[in-house]
C-alpha cells in the first residue's frame, strides 16, 4: 500500500484525528511522476477526515515483474533523451488498435492482484488517478468481475484516449476545458469536480513572499517567472531560464530531484536554481508567472493559488496536449517559438492573480456514497454493488480478440524487432 515518506507533492498536510470509518473508498495511483500521488494521497486526506476509510495502492506494484522499472525509466528516458520516440507512442495510442491492444495486454497482467485489493474491504468505490490502473479497472468492471463502479479522475489537462475506458462509470476532470475536451473528442461525458491540491496552497500570508524573496536574494522590484519541469526535471529547462532571462524576468527554476539539471540552471546568469522543495505553495506567492512544460501537478498548484501560466518548450505528447487545451480553454497562453515567449509572458502578467471557484472532488465522491436529499448517516447508504444499465458512446478500448498464447507471440516479436527501428528514426 502506498504511504507518503517525507514530504511529497500527495503527502498529507497536518495529521489530524480521523472520525470512525462510515465508508470504504480504495484509490488507485502510479508512482510515474508525482502527479498521480499527489492526486491519491490529497483524495485520500479529505475522505478520511470526513470519515471515510480509504486505501491507496499502486498500480505498478500490480504489473508483472519488470513492468514498473520499463513504465518509469522508459518515461524519463524516452522524453529526455529521444523525445521524438515518446511523441510517437503519445501518438499510436490514440490512434492505433494494435498499439492498444498490446496496452491492453500489459495492463491485463494486472488484474489478478488488483481484484484481492477490491475484495479486501466491502468497498463502497474505486478510484483511478492512473490511465493504465484505469483501463485494467475498467475491463474488470466491464467482465463483471468487479461489481464495485469506477471513478477515474484525470490528473492532465488534455484527456487522452488512455485515460478512458467504457467500463469506468464516471471520468472526472479538474476543469471544464478538460470535460468539454473530453466529450467533443471521444464522445464521452465527463464532468469537472475541482483539483486535488492541499489547502496550504491557499493559505500563504502575502508577507510570507516578501519574507522568502530577501532569503533568495531576489530583487524585491523585478517581476519572477517560476518555472517547473515536474518532480523528474525534464525538458529544455536551462534554455528555457535563459529565454525567460532574456524577456526580463528573474527565472526561479524548481529542477526537482534532478541535480545534474540544477547545476546547469546555477550556470544561467540570473536563474534561481532551487532541487526538491516542500515549500512549493510559498514559493508560488514569491512568482508573478508560471512557466511550466507539462501541465501536470504544477499547473494545478498554480490555479488553485490563482497565479498565472504560460506554456512553453513542452515536453512532447502529454505535455503538448495539455498545453493545447490549456490555450483553447484561455487558461494558459502557449509560447511555441523564443520569439512568442515575451507576449505571452506579457499576456499573463497583465491578467494577473486570479484565483477560479472550483470544486471539491470529494465531495463528488460523497455524492456517489450518499443519496443527494438525505444526511451522512450509514442507514442512507446507497447500493453501489447493484447491477447497471449502460449507455456508452466510445467502444472499448480493451483487446478485442481472446488472450491466445500464438497472438501473445507474435506481438511481443513484432514490438521487439520494430523498437531498435523506431530508435534509430527518432534518434
Amino acid at each position: 500500500m502506498l504511504k507518503p515518506e517525507g514530504r511529497g507533492p500527495g503527502a498529507p498536510a497536518d495529521a489530524a484525528e480521523e472520525p470512525a470509518p462510515w465508508a470504504s473508498v480504495l484509490v488507485v495511483s502510479g508512482s510515474v511522476g508525482a502527479g498521480h500521488d499527489g492526486a491519491a494521497h490529497e483524495l485520500a486526506r479529505r475522505l478520511r477526515a470526513l470519515g471515510v476509510h480509504v486505501d491507496v495502492e499502486d498500480h505498478l506494484s500490480a504489473l508483472v515483474p519488470g513492468a514498473a522499472l520499463f513504465l518509469r525509466q522508459g518515461y524519463t528516458q524516452s522524453v529526455g533523451r529521444v523525445p521524438a520516440l515518446f511523441e510517437w507512442l503519445f501518438g499510436v495510442l490514440e490512434d492505433s488498435p494494435f498499439w492498444r491492444f498490446l496496452l491492453a495486454l500489459l495492463c491485463r497482467t494486472s488484474g489478478r492482484r488488483m481484484l484481492r485489493w477490491a475484495r479486501r474491504r466491502p468497498y463502497s468505490l474505486v478510484v483511478s488517478t492512473y490511465p493504465l490502473a484505469s483501463q485494467e479497472l475498467g475491463r474488470l468492471r466491464e467482465a463483471g468481475r468487479l461489481r464495485v463502479p469506477v471513478v477515474t479522475y484525470l490528473c492532465d489537462p488534455a484527456a487522452h484516449r488512455s485515460w478512458i475506458h467504457s467500463g469506468v462509470d464516471h471520468h472526472w476532470t479538474v476543469t471544464g476545458a478538460t470535460a468539454r475536451q473530453g466529450l467533443r473528442d471521444y464522445g464521452v461525458p465527463m464532468t469537472a469536480v475541482g483539483p486535488l491540491v492541499p489547502e496550504r496552497f491557499t493559505q500563504v500570508p502575502a508577507a510570507r513572499g516578501a519574507e522568502l524573496r530577501r532569503e533568495l536574494g531576489i530583487d524585491p522590484s523585478r517581476k519572477v517567472a517560476l518555472l517547473v519541469a515536474g518532480s523528474l526535471g525534464l525538458g529544455d529547462v536551462e534554455e528555457s531560464a535563459a529565454r525567460v532571462g532574456e524577456a526580463g524576468l528573474v527565472p526561479m527554476v524548481l529542477c526537482g530531484r534532478n541535480e545534474d539539471l540544477r547545476a546547469r540552471v546555477a550556470a544561467v546568469p540570473g536563474a534561481v536554481a532551487l532541487g526538491w522543495r516542500s515549500d512549493v505553495h510559498e514559493l508560488l506567492s514569491v512568482a508573478d508567472v508560471l512557466v511550466q512544460n507539462a501541465g501536470g501537478l504544477s499547473y494545478t498548484e498554480a490555479l488553485v493559488a490563482g497565479l498565472p501560466a504560460v506554456s512553453y518548450r513542452c515536453i512532447p505528447g502529454h505535455g503538448r496536449a495539455n498545453a493545447a487545451v490549456l490555450e483553447g480553454a484561455r487558461l494558459a497562453p502557449w509560447a511555441r517559438t523564443d520569439a512568442e515567449l515575451a507576449p505571452a509572458l506579457r499576456t499573463a502578467l497583465a491578467r494577473g492573480r486570479q484565483r477560479p471557484d472550483l470544486g471539491c472532488p470529494a465531495e463528488a465522491v460523497l455524492g456517489l456514497l450518499v443519496p443527494s436529499d438525505s444526511a451522512l448517516s450509514t442507514a442512507d447508504l446507497i447500493d453501489l454493488t447493484a447491477p447497471r444499465r449502460r449507455d456508452r458512446v466510445l467502444a472499448p478500448l480493451r483487446a478485442t480478440r481472446p488472450l491466445r498464447p500464438g497472438r501473445v507471440a507474435r506481438a511481443a516479436l513484432v514490438s521487439a524487432l520494430l523498437a531498435p527501428v523506431l530508435a534509430r528514426r527518432s534518434g
